[in-house]
């Protein structure tokens, strides 16, 4: 096992590699330009869609609407990669990595504004009535038969990746924040997991919808909230917390107390990596929750969805980052959850650590929630509808043994899946963004001439 462990390591500093990295950000720069910027200038836009979307248009077709999409979307991104991961950032590659979260994000609202897009715009119906869509819907409908292999290597790596990323990784965080907090058994954390995810998954998308777009909105506000107290406190820092962060995103971290010290290109290869862990711009899953929403128009879809990757990471993973900072706990040796929990302790003594392990576990629970509808959807693809109860009984008992397990190996394979998930969607991106910059032009043109209706 150790050897494998050891070759699974190589394979990720590959996959993670500058290749990668050069990939999902020069997708991102490259939709942005060809684009003209439109995500960027539409920020203020895209939150009234979100406003707008909250009812769908009779005229639409789907199954939920376009807001609960956008919540089980967001149900699935903000989790651990908002605490944990990016504390992990932070902690192996100095407080600079944040900045590389920030244009993972930025450039990544483009890439999840076309994944989005082109999931609405080639989706199709199962075998069910139900609307059906993602990486691999458009590289079928949309690139052709000789591509498809493309789209089942993208189900496959989906598929498998939800059960770490989405499943196990999420119900451990769950229980070892509880646990460390609150001192419960891990089996009962998992239990309780395991039953709340089965009364939820059981009842498909709509049910996962409903719980999403009650609880994600409420969760967010209360952690930004929560982490508002932390900034209030330390205030005086945080000019300096910004300083800190641009400048050491282009030179080297230098070691201090029990930080290491880290280089410039770490710093970029865990901004990128832990971005893109959290707000999932490259991975194509937010198309497969947006597929489902009830929409007339796939750029009006894509609006909405690339609201998940400003939310997720520029709100959301920014406050958890400005936290560490300003604290200056990053400097004590710590990592992951640890290091996030010591910055809410240094505002809120005594009480800071169990704000964050519940903000923690509702974070990772909705993440199962969001991940267990892709992870059926990949299967569906690749094997038929005939999986899909097999499928949901698997992630339920995954999620208790998840929850009672050491999963240092599971997070190295969730990681090396995700960059090798990127892949394929990346590819489906490039070669139908001329599609994309279409469907673009023409929505906007309607929209100058008052001809929109959604």
């Amino acid at each position: 096992m150790q050897a494998f462990t050891e070759w699974l390591k190589a394979v990720n500093d590959i996959v993670w590699g500058l290749p990668i990295i050069v990939l999902i950000l020069g997708t991102g720069f490259y939709l942005q330009l060809r684009l003209r910027f439109m995500p960027l200038r539409n920020i203020a836009y895209g939150f009234r869609m979100i406003w707008r979307s909250r009812h769908a248009n009779d005229k639409a077709h789907g199954d939920i609407s376009p807001y609960a999409a956008l919540m089980t979307a967001l149900s699935a991104t903000v989790g651990t990669g908002n605490i944990a991961g990016v504390a992990t950032a932070i902690a192996v590659g100095g407080p600079g990595a944040l900045f590389w979260m920030w244009m993972t994000a930025l450039v990544g609202m483009a890439t999840k504004y076309a994944e989005v897009l082109l999931a609405v715009h080639y989706r199709e119906k199962d075998a069910k009535g139900q609307w059906v869509g993602g990486p691999m819907y458009a590289i079928k409908n949309g690139l052709g038969r000789k591509w498809k292999w493309l789209g089942t290597l993208f189900a496959i790596f989906g598929g498998l990746a939800g059960f770490g990323i989405g499943c196990m990784v999420q119900s451990n965080g769950v229980s070892s924040a509880m646990h460390d907090a609150f001192g419960i058994p891990l089996w009962v954390t998992g239990l309780v997991c395991a039953v709340l995810t089965a009364a939820v998954i059981l009842g498909g998308i709509q049910r996962i919808g409903a719980v999403a777009e009650k609880l994600i909105p409420a969760m967010c506000i209360a952690y930004v909230l929560c982490v508002g107290v932390v900034l209030a406190v330390f205030a005086g820092q945080i000019p300096q917390a910004l300083a800190t962060i641009f400048e050491q995103a282009f030179s080297p971290t230098a070691a201090t107390g029990g930080f290491i010290g880290s280089t410039v290109l770490m710093a970029i290869r865990m901004g990128v990596a832990r971005g893109i862990f959290s707000n999932e711009a490259g991975l194509g899953t937010a198309g497969i929750a947006q597929a489902a929403g009830a929409s007339k128009d796939p750029v009006f879809s894509g609006i909405v969805g690339m609201m998940g990757t400003f939310i997720d990471t520029i709100v959301v993973c920014t406050m958890t980052g400005l936290a560490i900072v300003v604290t200056g706990v990053w400097q004590g040796g710590a990592n992951g959850a640890v290091l996030s929990a010591q910055s809410f302790e240094a505002a809120l003594p005594g009480v800071g650590k169990y704000v964050l392990a519940i903000c923690l576990a509702v974070f990772a629970f909705t993440t199962i929630l969001g991940w267990a509808y892709y992870g059926e959807k990949c299967w569906t693809y690749l094997v038929g509808p005939i999986c899909e109860k097999p499928f949901r009984i698997l992630w339920v008992i995954g999620t208790y043994f998840g929850a009672v397990a050491t999963l240092d190996l599971a997070w190295l394979i969730a990681d090396t899946l995700n960059a090798l998930m990127a892949i394929p969607n990346l590819i489906a991106l490039l070669l139908l963004s001329p599609v994309v910059a279409r469907l673009t032009r023409d929505y906007f043109a309607r929209k100058q001439s008052g001809q929109l209706e959604h």
